[in-house]
């Protein structure tokens, strides 16, 4: 695309999008969807730590056309942006995963849906995001039904042993605290669950949660497709560390045996770009997603998708950066550690 081109950033940046939900969401619902665990630490520290990082440009490029374009597990995407898993987007818009699987595919993106959604979509742009249950027959039925449905991969949510979340407004059903023991999550899970998973699915499988290079590794080793950098949003394990310190390390650790996806307070297109420039193939989009729906149904998840995919190609452009190949780790560096004059 030509960079100098776009949509109005301004009119649908991340911080508006959030106060405009605010005002059309009840209080409970937007509170379910911004609450962290603890003293919130986690959450608070996701966007800020994106900003600790800074990029070292090249010059003499030729910038006058910028591809953001990339593909991940047979899916062509116009952007290595997608629509990470969120509980019950019914909460937000009437039409919840229905809509936003509609304004993800007009954006060339994707979306992994929550095992805990609102509603089923039928669609060749998803992944299902799955729990291991204490009753298995479950978890496998959910899989199962959901590559029946079409999904393209299934990313096992493996940093939640417990949930400490308080009733969900409006869908008491869904709480954690009215679940059967059998419905509840697995806390012996271990990694054999990668093996299983692919075995009943048909399907790649992808663990996220991952913030240790060593866990980063026994996922590989246990054949798991991808790994996710991700600390569930500051949702689950307060002052656990921010994904955007935790993936060069993880990235280091697999090496280029498997794609590795990050998450946590991507809010535009220098983060995105700095999360490719540490490893990442592509990042996740939670809150965001949650605001855009509420605000604007499909067309609002397009616009908000198709702002970092713009924001992308803007941030590439300047940074000296055509296409998605050309960027490595020797674009970005810590904000203490900015190379001397003799670097």
């Amino acid at each position: 695309m030509d960079p100098s081109r776009g949509a109005d950033l301004s009119s649908r940046a991340v911080e508006p999008l959030e106060r405009e939900a605010q005002e059309v969401l009840s209080p409970a619902v937007f509170e379910y969807y911004r609450a962290g665990t603890g003293e919130g630490i986690s959450r608070d520290e996701a966007a800020a730590a994106w900003r600790s990082w800074r990029f070292l440009p090249r010059l003499f490029q030729d910038v006058s056309r910028v591809s953001t374009e990339t593909e991940l597990f047979g899916t062509p995407l116009a952007a290595p942006v997608l629509a990470g898993p969120s509980a019950l987007h019914t909460l937000a818009h009437p039409d919840g995963e229905a809509a936003t699987a509609q304004g993800v595919s007009q954006a060339g993106s994707l979306l992994i849906q929550s095992a805990r959604a609102g509603r089923k979509i039928s669609s060749d742009r998803w992944w299902f995001q799955a729990y291991v249950l204490r009753d298995p027959s479950i978890t496998e039925a959910q899989v199962r039904d959901a590559a029946a449905r079409g999904a393209r991969a299934i990313v096992l949510t493996a940093d939640a042993p417990y949930v400490f979340r308080s009733a969900v407004p409006e869908a008491g059903s869904a709480a954690p605290e009215n679940r059967t023991p059998g419905q509840q999550q697995d806390p012996s899970l271990s990694a054999d669950a990668i093996g299983w998973l692919a075995a009943v699915s048909g399907l790649p499988v992808l663990v996220k949660g991952v913030l240790r290079p060593q866990d980063a590794i026994a996922c590989v080793e246990a054949g798991a497709a991808g790994v996710i950098v991700s600390n569930h949003g500051g949702r689950q394990l307060d002052r656990a560390v921010a994904s955007a310190y935790a993936l060069r390390p993880v990235v280091e650790a697999v090496g280029s045996r498997v794609p590795v996806l990050v998450d946590g307070g991507i809010r535009n297109g220098a983060d995105v770009l700095t999360a490719l420039a540490l490893g990442a193939s592509a990042v996740l989009i939670g809150r965001p997603v949650l605001w855009a729906l509420a605000t604007g149904g499909a067309e609002g998840v397009r616009d908000l998708l198709r702002f970092y995919r713009d924001d992308l190609a803007r941030t590439m452009a300047q940074a000296g950066v055509p296409s998605l190949a050309h960027i490595d780790d020797g674009l970005t560096a810590r904000e203490s550690v900015i190379p001397g004059p003799s670097a």
